[in-house]
């Protein structure tokens, strides 16, 4: 029996961006696609983002993008990695905490200046060019502090579940006041006070009623965010033993 051939390996949408004939100057670029792409899911959400509805914005035909993209993750993948190169942490940003805490904060502003960045799948926070670069960036600062591989990318891994799960909790919240009409956390706190008002008067969370009661920052989501990020790197300090500016 004849052996069977080994499918070849599929292209990816990287390595066609990178080969010769796509240096090419032609009006339709993936570049392009991904300008008009992430512009209408700013302004109207990630679910407006269509093949037939950037072909309407480009000027061309249907058709014509996928000769770019070969479909919908393409053209995600493109997205994310071209919104990431926003995030710059310059270069004099050396050590293993400081450069964390950047990325950290960047990302988060990433996120809340891109909300359709939270409802992407997992997968295509991954592997583009640019989301390679600022992983590498982390990596490289975990590194030469007596850490194994393992235990560089937990600790970096860590920090970004951290951002990007709470992130995508202050996403969804800004959506759902704005889908209530509120425009403020007294608003919001207003629009919530007859089920609030309930749950205290049952005596059932004392410690929830002292927060409510006490609680000075509850609007100050960027306080929180920055302040539940130096506990994880404190933690990670602490736990893997690494000096604050190393």
């Amino acid at each position: 029996m004849e052996a069977q051939k080994k499918p070849e390996p599929e292209i990816t949408l990287w390595e066609r961006m990178e080969r010769p004939a796509a240096a090419q100057r032609t009006t339709l670029t993936p570049q392009k696609i991904a300008e008009v792409a992430v512009k209408v899911a700013d302004a109207e959400g990630f679910a407006a983002v269509t093949m037939r509805r950037l072909a309407t914005e480009l000027g061309v035909a249907p058709m014509a993008a996928y000769r770019h993209v070969s479909g919908k993750d393409d053209l995600y993948a493109l997205m994310v990695d071209r919104v990431t190169a926003e995030v710059v942490v310059p270069e004099d940003v050396t050590g293993w905490r400081e450069v964390l805490r950047a990325y950290a904060i960047g990302s988060r502003g990433l996120m809340l200046a891109h909300p359709w960045l939270a409802q992407l799948p997992t997968p295509h926070f991954a592997l583009t060019p640019n989301r390679m670069a600022m992983a590498d960036r982390q990596l490289a600062a975990l590194e030469n502090h007596g850490l194994d591989s393992d235990t560089i990318m937990t600790a970096f891994r860590t920090v970004g579940a951290y951002v990007h799960g709470v992130s995508q909790s202050e996403v969804a919240l800004r959506q759902y006041m704005e889908d209530n009409g509120w425009t403020s956390g007294d608003e919001a706190r207003a629009g919530l006070a007859p089920q609030m008002t309930y749950l205290m008067s049952t005596g059932r969370y004392p410690a929830y009623r002292r927060y409510a009661l006490g609680a000075g920052r509850k609007d100050d989501a960027a306080w929180q965010f920055e302040t539940g990020l130096d506990c994880v790197l404190d933690g990670i300090a602490v736990r893997l033993g690494l000096a604050p500016g190393e």
